[in-house]
């Protein structure tokens, strides 16, 4: 049985900083690419950070220089650590795990986000 489960979301003030994490259990995440995912209400799911089995990390130009992915690969843990929060990051972050060949997609349940005005 694969899972996916994020944590440590809630309620921050703007300027605030958060560190999510996504504990992946029946897989070895250092052999997937993962990534967060950010959702608004009535948005689109926007990537907001990766991170390859290599290492190389992208972000979306939004949360450059705020916001850092990485992987505990010993804890098979992957973190988002958010700084600088700005009301517009509120929303639902998701945890994904990618693989191809075979093609396999996971997804946490996500853990909701908010940054008040």
């Amino acid at each position: 049985q694969v899972q996916l489960v994020e944590s440590g979301g809630g309620l921050v003030q703007p300027g605030g900083s958060l560190r999510l994490s996504c504990t992946a259990s029946g897989i070895m995440l250092k052999t997937y690419t993962a990534a967060w995912y950010h959702q608004a209400p009535g948005k689109q799911r926007e990537l907001v950070a990766g991170i390859t089995r290599g290492g190389s990390t992208n972000y979306a130009d939004s949360v450059k220089g705020r916001f850092t992915i990485s992987r505990d690969v010993a804890g098979n843990v992957l973190y988002l650590q958010m700084n600088t929060l700005k009301p517009e990051d509120t929303g639902v972050y998701y945890c994904n795990a990618a693989q191809t060949h075979p093609l396999y997609n996971y997804w946490g349940q996500g853990t909701q986000v908010t940054v008040s005005s």
